[in-house]
């Protein structure tokens, strides 16, 4: 199984990464684009015994390393592997 991890920011939360990378394309013409959030993206191979712990054990990974709680968000899908 693979989890497929995303972390960003939390609303509110400053992204001068992001701000940087909005304004640069503004400069560059891409008037359309409104927002740039910077964030993470992870991938982890599993072997749980179910599906049911691979979601308990992923959640518990990001709140306990993968992700700063206080000021980050994090969302995954698990999805399957042969």
């Amino acid at each position: 199984m693979l989890a497929q991890i995303h972390v960003t920011f939390k609303e509110g939360v400053l992204d001068p990464q992001g701000k940087t990378v909005h304004h640069a394309l503004n400069d560059l013409g891409y008037e359309e684009v409104l927002d740039v959030n910077i964030g993470k993206y992870l991938e982890i191979k599993l072997d749980p015994s179910s599906e049911e712990d691979a979601e308990i054990r992923v959640r518990e990974m990001c709140e306990k390393l993968l992700a700063n709680t206080v000021i980050e968000s994090f969302r995954f899908s698990l999805v399957p592997t042969e």
